[in-house]
This record gives C-alpha cells, sequence and structure tokens, in this order.
C-alpha cells in the first residue's frame, strides 16, 4: 500500500531539517513528532527506497559544517 505524504507533513520535515543544521535538537524533534502517522510511513519508504534512513540524512547534513 502506497501511503501519501501530507502537505502539512511536508513542511514539519522541511522544518525538522532545518532545525536541526540550526543545532536546535528541540525544535527538530518537535517538528519530527507533528507528522502524522500515513505520513511518516510515507517518508520513510521513500528514503528506502533512495536507499537511506533519516539518521542517515540527519548525518549528511552535519558532515558539511
Amino acid at each position: 500500500m502506497s501511503h501519501r505524504i501530507s502537505l502539512m507533513a511536508a513542511g514539519e520535515l522541511r522544518d525538522a531539517l532545518t532545525a536541526h543544521r540550526r543545532g536546535d535538537a528541540a525544535a527538530a524533534a518537535a517538528a519530527l513528532m507533528a507528522i502524522d502517522a500515513e505520513s511518516w510511513q510515507a517518508i520513510q519508504q521513500r528514503m528506502s527506497a533512495l536507499g537511506g534512513d533519516l539518521p542517515a540524512l540527519l548525518a549528511h547534513l552535519g558532515s558539511d559544517d
């Protein structure tokens, strides 16, 4: 079953990645926790299809500081 990422969830993910990039772990966690379950499953499926996951993406974002 293919899940869809809601527009709200896409914004929350963007906010989480931006907060992580700023070093604001609390804001990043809050944004990630605001993502609905169906969107979260879709995000995981898409990341997996690309051969990655959220921890790998966060590590990559933090690697060029």
